[in-house]
């Protein structure tokens, strides 16, 4: 008896082996590798596709929201022309933050999610974006289009995050951030990763 045609064999690598989303830029597909009940910091191996402990996180900074990338992305040259202040992308699969009403306490789950901004960030001189979406169905958060729409405190503590989750005392943040930009800005980000996915690492 042959396999159904949507049923994997082995289990698919969570950056090449999933689908994009449904219907990308505005819907996606989220892997998840930390939550806001983590105090380490995982992160997919890029080889093997398990989950890596990257670093126990040095202060008390939680991740105020479920983090990880979407499958197909990659930030290359593509997405690195939208920041006039790189030129060039870290070359990882690109981030995204997922508000949840709920809570999640668990990785290393796909989630739905719709697409609604993105933090333009910079890491060490790369760009380093950070989508901003929300569960697709959420019963709260489900029927917001745009990161203007959210509570401005959930984009307040999503910016803290990010530039200081990677703080060293005594030393600068290597992360900065130039803007908050609502979904038409994350849109296009969203089809310049896909691009860079596509040109690096084809079909």
């Amino acid at each position: 008896m042959p396999f159904p045609k949507a049923f994997y064999r082995w289990r698919p690598h969570p950056w090449h082996g999933l689908e994009i989303g449904e219907k990308p830029p505005e819907l996606v597909n989220a892997y998840i590798e930390i939550t806001p009940f983590d105090l380490v910091k995982y992160e997919v191996d890029k080889y093997t596709g398990y989950m890596n402990v990257d670093r126990p996180q040095r202060s008390s900074s939680h991740p105020p929201a479920l983090y990880g990338f979407i499958p197909r992305t990659y930030c290359g040259e593509e997405t690195s022309k939208l920041n006039p202040k790189v030129d060039k992308g870290d070359h990882d699969p690109l981030d995204i933050c997922v508000i949840s009403e709920r809570p999640i306490s668990r990785g290393e789950i796909i989630l739905r999610a719709k697409v609604v901004g993105v933090i333009q960030g910079i890491d060490h001189g790369e760009a380093d974006d950070k989508i901003v979406a929300v569960l697709k169905n959420d019963n709260i958060y489900g029927d917001i289009t745009d990161i203007s729409e959210l509570p401005k405190v959930i984009v307040e503590r999503l910016t803290h995050y990010f530039m200081t989750y990677k703080l060293i005392p005594g030393e600068e943040s290597k992360f900065t951030i130039e803007k908050v930009m609502g979904k038409e800005a994350a849109f296009g980000v969203v089809r310049a990763a896909i691009k860079d996915y596509e040109e690096v690492f084809g079909e």
